[in-house]
């Protein structure tokens, strides 16, 4: 019989490989979701003979797994609303744990400010162990299972886990599953020739193939290497799309479908909430394409999604996937990644802080904000990466901006190079020969606060008040509720000076931190202001959900949009993005009942005697439809 062409037969053998051991909870589910993950492995390795055999090792370690799930995983894995993280009360933080903390019992002290702040998601930077010296931040991974030893162990990690979820706190953690490192134990012995492994990446002799490859495949790091592969000591070419260190995976192999699934799963049970999948767009290769954003990579993820579904389903996606704004939508299903990050908003927010427009921002949330059914943004200001300008070029067109030149201007701009700017940005893989490149820099640093700049804090303030009000978890880099400045040190440091990113990845501005309620600083000044806002947040139901009602002013600085919790209970925000105030007039307004209360600054308004938005000025305003 062919491999993967009869579903009763092969759900059959795959249930009595583990009904023996699993429980009714655990057979419930696979029934439920075995059809699903055997039409995706007949599309991924159909024509393989070893699919059935790494789908059948697949489900026997979901069982595995979900045999050995700590008792409370498993109570809240049957008590979570599977749309928790849609919830006004949500707001994520991030941090590396060396540099905000120095280690996991560093994070554990943090854990009665994190309360304090609201925080209800924490997303820890790449932990796991690493090769010396560069790691690309911790993601260039030689193991899944061990704690980089500066850092704790996975014993620490495992009970902080625990201690975050009875502070309301869901983990979240890096899976790095696109790549490992050149020192992973599968890493070494694929190059060593062991016939278990040798698949696992993809290795030529020549180069014929990666030259066939790259001719259709764009360089991601020029300043690393230059294009899509990277030669090893013995001649031969590896597949290596970031750093040369971090070299792909070969998802064209079932049996690294399997053995990623079981890293996956080991993390499950460690008490990780969430999984970042990172780079999602690169996880397939197929000779001619452009090897980005493939229907194979979602079926791997929709794969990944229905083991999850087995073992431990309380459990999400995040994808990190920084593409064209229709491919990013892409990644988002209940099946596949229920949470993304919303890099059009994010970018396109200092797009309109640097043009003093609001045009390309109200464009993209009047059209490319929503989401289906059971999914969310994850809505930030700034990353540990750097900013690409991801804007679609077509969109930019319909308000006559050329994409590139656009572009160019948004590079020189946002790291100090045009006449007049407040930024004080530093620029990120500069490709000569394309003229393309990326910015680094923390967000006060580039909204004006480091160059002293009048409207720089109002600015940084704006831009966390639109991530806080469109919807999703809003996600906050820590340090930035301080607005830490940029650390200019990488550049002394042998290890990190060749990557820019480090500017914005300073350590915790522990001098900030201490000014965070003296209002006489701009750290306790921002402090206040962003906490103001947080507070009102998780008291205002209609900051649910994602779903935006569009809202448009006469002014091209303004930038507007509803939020709805039932028809007649509304918010309306208003923010403004110019260095001038703009009055909105009765008219535009006059779709309201005239009596409006102002959340944010907690006065009453008449909506029949207009509205002044001061230069960098918002409002979120619950408002009654006519």
């Amino acid at each position: 019989m062919t491999a993967l062409t009869t579903l009763d037969v092969d759900r059959a053998a795959a249930r009595a490989a583990v009904e023996a051991t699993a429980d009714e909870a655990f057979l419930a589910r696979f029934d439920d979701q075995f059809p699903r993950l055997h039409d995706l492995f007949t599309r991924l390795y159909g024509e393989r003979a070893d699919g059935q055999e790494q789908l059948s090792a697949t489900v026997a370690a979901a069982s595995a797994s979900w045999s050995t799930r700590p008792l409370d995983l498993k109570v809240r894995d049957a008590q979570r609303d599977p749309g928790w993280f849609q919830s006004e009360r949500m707001l994520g933080g991030v941090c590396y744990v060396d540099r905000y903390a120095g280690n996991l019992a560093g994070i554990r002290d943090q854990i009665p400010y994190f309360r304090e702040l609201g925080l209800t998601y924490l997303h820890l930077m790449p932990l796991f162990d690493t090769p010396e010296g560069d790691n690309d931040g911790g993601y260039a991974v030689s193991s899944y299972r061990r704690v980089s030893p500066s850092l704790g162990t996975m014993a620490q990690l495992t009970e902080l886990a625990a201690e975050l979820r009875l502070a309301g706190i869901s983990l979240v953690v890096d899976f790095i599953f696109n790549h490992t490192s050149s020192e992973h134990e599968w890493a070494r012995k694929a190059v060593c020739g062991d016939p278990e492994f040798a698949d696992f990446y993809l290795i030529f002799d020549d180069r014929e193939m990666p030259d066939a490859y790259e001719r259709t495949t764009r360089e991601i790091f020029p300043d690393d290497h230059r294009g899509s592969f990277v030669q090893l000591a013995d001649g031969r070419w590896i597949w290596s799309t970031f750093y040369h260190y971090q070299w792909d995976l070969n998802y064209a192999n079932p049996a690294v479908f399997r053995a990623m699934a079981g890293e996956m799963l080991f993390l499950a049970n460690q008490g990780v909430e969430v999984l970042r999948m990172d780079a999602v767009a690169f996880i397939w290769k197929r000779l001619g394409t452009a090897c980005e954003s493939l229907p194979e990579a979602h079926f791997l993820l929709q794969a990944f999604n229905a083991v999850l579904a087995m073992a431990a389903p309380g459990m999400a996606f995040k994808s990190e996937a920084i593409v064209h704004p229709d491919e990013v939508v892409s990644y988002l299903s209940p099946g596949e990644c229920e949470l993304s990050y919303n890099p059009l908003q994010m970018a396109l927010t200092w797009e309109a802080l640097a043009t003093r427009d609001g045009r390309l921002l109200q464009q993209a949330l009047d059209r490319r904000h929503a989401l289906p059914p059971g999914t969310a943004w994850v809505n930030y200001v700034r990353s540990h990466d750097d900013i690409g300008w991801t804007f679609a070029d077509e969109d930019a067109a319909e308000l006559g901006i050329d994409g590139y030149t656009h572009r160019q201007f948004l590079n020189r701009f946002y790291t100090g190079k045009h006449e007049g700017t407040f930024a004080r940005g530093v620029a990120f893989q500069e490709n000569p020969a394309t003229g393309d490149a990326r910015v680094a820099g923390t967000g006060a640093s580039l909204a004006g606060i480091e160059a002293m700049d009048a409207g720089g804090e109002d600015r940084f303030v704006l831009a966390h008040a639109l991530a806080l009000s469109t919807g999703g978890i809003p996600l906050l880099y820590l340090g930035d509720e301080v607005a830490q400045l940029n650390d200019y040190s990488y550049r002394d440091d042998p290890v990190r000076r060749g990557d820019s990113r480090w500017v914005h990845r300073g350590n915790r501005p522990r001098d900030r931190y201490a000014q965070r309620n003296d209002p006489a600083t701009p750290a306790g000044r921002v402090f206040r202001r962003l906490t103001k806002l947080i507070s009102v947040r998780q008291s205002t139901p209609e900051f649910a959900g994602n779903a935006l009602i569009p809202f448009h002013t006469p002014h091209a600085a303004v930038v507007g949009y509803q939020r709805e919790a039932v028809p007649a209970s509304r918010v309306l925000v208003l923010a403004n993005v110019g260095d001038v105030e703009v009055a909105i007039d009765p008219l535009t307004l006059s779709g309201f009942e005239r009596g409006a209360f102002d959340l944010v600054h907690d006065t009453e308004l008449d909506l029949d005697e207009g509205l002044h938005l001061p230069a960098h000025g918002f409002v979120w305003l619950r408002v009654t439809p006519l």
